[in-house]
C-alpha cells in the first residue's frame, strides 16, 4: 500500500484547511484510516481515525474542530478537514492506513508522506 498526503499549507489561526490522503496498490483490504501529527522533537500523536463503517475517534485537542471522512471505493481515500485551527496545530500531518493480517486482531499498518501545516497566529 502506498500513501500520498496533500492539502497542507499556511493559514491564519481560525482558518481552514482539508488535508486528502491517496491510496495505491493493494487497498481492497484496508479497514482502518487514520490521521497522525507531529511536531519537531516530540513523539507523532493520534489525530483521528475511522473504521470502515464510519465509526470516528478523535483526540480531545481537535474534538469539535477536526473531522475525518474516507471514500470506500477502490482505491481508499481518507480526508481531514480542519477548521478552527491554532497555532499549536502547528505540525507535518501524517497519514496510516491498516490492513488486517491472517492472524485475528493485528494488521499491517502503512504510512504516507506528510505534508506540513503551519498555522500563524
Amino acid at each position: 500500500v502506498q500513501l500520498q498526503a496533500s492539502g497542507g499549507g499556511m493559514v491564519q489561526a481560525g482558518g481552514s484547511l482539508r488535508l486528502f490522503c491517496s491510496a495505491s496498490g493493494s487497498t481492497l483490504d484496508i479497514d482502518m484510516m487514520a490521521w497522525y501529527r507531529q511536531v519537531q522533537g516530540k513523539q507523532r500523536e493520534l489525530v483521528a481515525s475511522i473504521t470502515t463503517k464510519g465509526n470516528t475517534d478523535y483526540a480531545d485537542f481537535v474534538k469539535g474542530r477536526f473531522t475525518i471522512s474516507r471514500d470506500n471505493s477502490r482505491n481508499k481515500n481518507t480526508y481531514l478537514q480542519m477548521n478552527g485551527l491554532k497555532p499549536e496545530d502547528t505540525a507535518v500531518y501524517y497519514c496510516n492506513v491498516g490492513v488486517p493480517r491472517a492472524v485475528a486482531g493485528l494488521r499491517n499498518w502503512y504510512w504516507g508522506s506528510g505534508t506540513l501545516v503551519t498555522v500563524s497566529s
